[in-house]
């Protein structure tokens, strides 16, 4: 079994797909592991520590994947990057169907399987490959690490000899792995912490890690422990509700990402410009539009006094870790798809079905299969020729996946789980 390791090419991504000592359990295994070179050298994994790992060094995209069975990501590739693939490979990686609309035809036409953690069903014995999960961890930790830094003051209550400093006041919005994460971060450096969730199950989970849950009277319980999302009426009874809340923080901390879709606009311009001048506004959800109206991505921006920092792909930042985590949940989903020494994915496993996207280059995602203009297809079927190719049939079964990817949240896309969410290291999200 060949894994190939490639680089990340978007702007900006300094995590690595497989770190050096994932990539030696997994040459342990049995895996021929080939990574090319400076894949790992953003996150702090040098060539030759995958070198020592077993693992061998391309010098180029081509030399990577030649003879590989699957190609490990965190990004999708470019168009020119599928273009190398082997024909008839797997690739894993987060691939959101309609982020990706420009590569999906070339997939198609080289027969490549796609499997996207974006996608993986929330059942408890995919906790270990819960990628969403294990990156949100990252990225409420680094939202705390932002506000702390972009504001003036203080987060503990400080007694000194020239007076005492008050706590600064942190509202959390959407009670999720990242909300969480953040929440336990604040505290951990003294802040009072205040927590919003649509969902009435978070109030529990928030108030474990010592927030004070914020009840606007507005709730939308969906189904497996989602939000669903808010009607017009609903939105606009929350935004008047959330007013006074935002008003009287110091730092507000937004983490409503909706997969593939574009995330909830939470607060508003006249609500930022309501704050006391020096405080601090963190959007974790600017790469997917912002929960907050005057979010710029990537950037700072003063709006009356108020700094409102909008993070691009939060988890980059902090790549040797998120790195370490995501590799493990690529090792753990790995482990699932082998079978006596090959690689032999079960079609009827329904963490296999759910994060498929493309099988052979026909695609099972019901996004996948509106971009590329062809019905889906049922994973229990023999593929027939890919989408895309010469002589492809113009129909097939439109039966889909019988694992639905996650609904939409009108807070945050990652679940919680009761109390402090856990690192991978136990596997908990």
């Amino acid at each position: 079994m060949n894994l190939a390791i490639l680089a990340e090419t978007r702007p900006g991504e300094r995590r690595v797909s497989v770190v050096p000592d994932v990539a030696k359990r997994l040459v342990g295994s049995g895996w021929s592991v080939v990574v090319q070179s400076g894949a790992g050298v953003a996150a702090a994994f040098p060539d030759e520590r995958y070198a020592e790992a077993g693992a061998q060094v391309a010098a180029d995209v081509a030399a990577c994947v030649r003879g590989a069975d699957v190609v490990v990501r965190v990004q999708p590739p470019t168009p020119d990057e599928a273009a190398q693939l082997p024909e008839g490979v797997s690739i894993l990686s987060f691939f959101q169907p309609g982020a990706a609309a420009d590569v999906l035809p070339v997939l198609a036409e080289r027969r490549v399987t796609v499997f996207s953690f974006d996608l993986l069903p929330r059942i408890s014995r995919a906790q270990s490959m819960d990628a969403l999960s294990s990156q949100a961890t990252v990225s409420g930790y680094r939202a705390v690490l932002a506000a702390a830094t972009g504001i003036g003051r203080f987060f503990p209550m400080l007694m000194t000899a020239a007076g005492t400093v008050p706590p600064a006041k942190v509202l959390v919005m959407g009670v999720g792995v990242a909300g969480l994460q953040a929440i336990a971060t604040a505290r951990r450096l003294g802040a009072m912490v205040r927590a919003y969730d649509v969902r009435a199950a978070a109030k529990e989970e928030a108030e474990s890690l010592g927030a004070t849950f914020v009840d606007l009277g507005v709730t939308a319980e969906g189904a497996g422990g989602y939000a669903r999302e808010l009607t017009p009426e609903e939105q606009a009874a929350q935004q008047q509700a959330l007013a006074d809340e935002v008003a009287a923080a110091d730092v507000v901390i937004t983490t409503a990402a909706v997969p593939g879709r574009r995330a909830p606009l939470l607060v508003t311009t006249a609500m930022v410009e309501a704050m006391a001048a020096g405080t601090v506004v963190v959007d974790m959800a600017a790469d997917s539009g912002g929960n907050v109206e005057c979010t710029q991505v990537g950037e700072s921006v003063m709006v009356n006094g108020t700094t409102v920092i909008g993070m691009a792909n939060p988890p980059s930042g902090m790549p040797t870790h998120a790195s370490v985590l995501y590799s493990r949940n690529v090792s753990n989903i790995l482990t699932l798809m082998v079978r006596d020494g090959a690689l032999a994915p079960d079609w009827e496993d329904p963490i296999v079905v759910g994060t498929c996207v493309l099988r052979e280059g026909q695609p099972v995602h019901a996004a996948a299969a509106e971009l590329l203009g062809v019905p889906a297809v049922t994973l229990g079927s023999a593929p027939s020729p890919a989408a895309g190719q010469a002589g492809a049939p113009a129909a097939a079964t439109t039966a889909t996946s019988t694992v639905a990817p996650p609904p939409a949240d009108a807070l945050e896309a990652d679940p919680a789980a009761p109390g402090e969410p856990a690192s991978e290291e136990g596997g908990a999200r």
